[in-house]
């Protein structure tokens, strides 16, 4: 079973409520700037998995939230999700995206943050037009939380000597924070008194994207473009010290350590992954980040547990399951 089956199958009980989302994503990227209209048509084809979406409206159906607004949240969730791409896109260098050159390399580095930015202002634009205000204030408090990660992460270029606890600190903010707020608007939108459980999937929430980004981090080091679909080997031609890296860096005696930085900061290697593999185990510090990964699904597989069990609580196990599997 492929992994794009596995995951049509585990978003079918909310097969309509993601339909609506996806309407309602579209109408908010229409514009009739032609200009904007071209890289919104090419920004549309990077249109993925549509994780955060389907992790709100599974733990608002899992939660009996009944709110009618809710595939439009989902929907300002993943447009807030795009703008991070586009972004991330420029901050990485990267190329590709989804087989597709990025908006950075299609277009260039300005404009793609002015498209970013743009995403953004539709985002906030429609949270404003819904009938409860609580999505507002949870995607603001979360969007400033991505940029205080990326600000953090992109201060803590070469820094070799950080720790696994400070990687997960950035790593919580500029990922982690979205999934989260997804979760728990999926219970608290559109209804009092679910301050407790909404705090409780919030945190499963944070658990599932800090995976997600060191399975990404895996994917950087371990991938191959043409699996994954996006460019590869990235964080480390910008300087980024990921999980695996740190592992391995913690693990080496003091020459490892220095072909590790050497790796990084060499200006004359041409492929600085594979001078990564060869300068120390990077094969265990892999094993060691997935191990972390592991650790953290299984608690937001117990996290789960104050939903009630059914079908729904089952994809939302699945889901979190699939975060560890995906290829790309």
């Amino acid at each position: 079973m492929s992994p794009s089956t596995s995951l049509l199958e585990m978003v079918a009980p909310i097969e309509q409520d993601l339909l609506a989302m996806g309407e309602a994503l579209a109408a908010e990227l229409v514009t009739d700037d032609p200009a904007v209209a071209e890289m919104v048509a090419h920004l549309s084809r990077f249109q993925g998995k549509q994780l955060r979406a389907s992790l709100l409206l599974l733990v608002g159906r899992a939660s009996g939230n009944q709110a009618h607004e809710m595939p439009v949240v989902a929907a300002v969730v993943e447009l807030i999700h795009l703008a991070t791409l586009v972004h991330d896109d420029v901050l990485d260098g990267a190329e590709i995206r989804r087989q597709l050159p990025s908006i950075n390399t299609a277009w260039d580095n300005q404009v793609a943050v002015l498209l970013g930015d743009w995403l953004y202002s539709r985002a906030f634009a429609r949270s404003t037009g819904l009938t409860f205000p609580l999505a507002s204030q949870i995607l603001a408090h979360t969007t400033q939380a991505i940029c205080v990660g990326e600000i953090r992460q992109a201060l803590g270029r070469h820094r070799f000597d950080a720790t696994p606890e400070e990687y997960e600190r950035i790593a919580l903010a500029k990922t982690g924070v979205l999934y989260g707020a997804a979760a728990e608007l999926g219970v608290r939108y559109g209804r009092e008194g679910q301050e407790e459980l909404g705090g409780k999937m919030r945190l499963m929430g944070q658990d599932l994207g800090l995976a997600f980004q060191i399975a990404d981090d895996l994917l950087d080091i371990e991938g191959e473009q043409a699996m994954v679909g996006k460019s590869v080997g990235t964080d480390i031609d910008d300087g980024k010290v990921t999980l695996p890296v740190l592992y391995a860096w913690r693990d080496a005696d003091s020459n490892g350590r220095r072909a590790i930085e050497a790796a990084y900061l060499d200006p004359d290697c041409s492929d600085r992954r594979a001078a990564l593999f060869v300068a120390c185990d990077l094969d265990q510090g892999c094993r060691r980040a997935r191990a972390r990964a592991d650790e953290l699904i299984v608690r937001a597989q117990d996290r789960l547990l104050q939903l009630p069990s059914g079908e729904i609580r089952h994809s939302l196990e699945r889901l979190l399951k699939f975060t560890l599997d995906r290829s790309s």
